[in-house]
């Protein structure tokens, strides 16, 4: 029928923050934090929240360290900057929900890694991170 709207897709979803991308690409620390505190941040999932629920968002991966124990926070730009060998599922996270998150698990989290395989990674502590946020 000409003139009928349609709904979005649940695969025409963009999973990304262009801002953040470009202010990676620039590695200009104010834009960064700019683009963290106004858009979403992917994050990869190891379980993902139940659809009928949409106070659960899931579960969001961490890595830790073998060796070190040490944690990792790994976030991205965009879900294209993902690596393959990290759980396939991602959710966009707000800005609150990243402040909320960081300040939870300062402790327990040794560091975030932005886009950690590119193509302009970005490494931060969970306290200069939250800094941004809330300047």
């Amino acid at each position: 029928m000409p003139g009928k709207k349609r709904g979005r897709k649940a695969s025409d979803l963009e999973f990304r923050n262009t801002a953040l991308t470009d202010a990676l690409q620039t590695q200009d620390m104010a834009a960064v934090a700019f683009a963290l505190r106004h858009g979403p941040t992917v994050a990869p999932l190891i379980r993902v929240g139940a659809l009928d629920d949409p106070l659960d968002a899931g579960d969001v991966w961490t890595y830790r360290d073998p060796n070190t124990g040490d944690v990792a926070l790994l976030l991205f730009s965009d879900a294209a900057h993902k690596p393959e060998t990290l759980p396939p599922d991602v959710a966009l996270q707000s800005p609150a929900w990243l402040r909320a998150f960081l300040t939870a698990h300062e402790n327990a989290i040794t560091t975030v890694f932005l886009d950690i395989a590119g193509p302009h990674p970005l490494q931060s502590s969970p306290t200069d991170l939250l800094a941004a946020l809330e300047a």
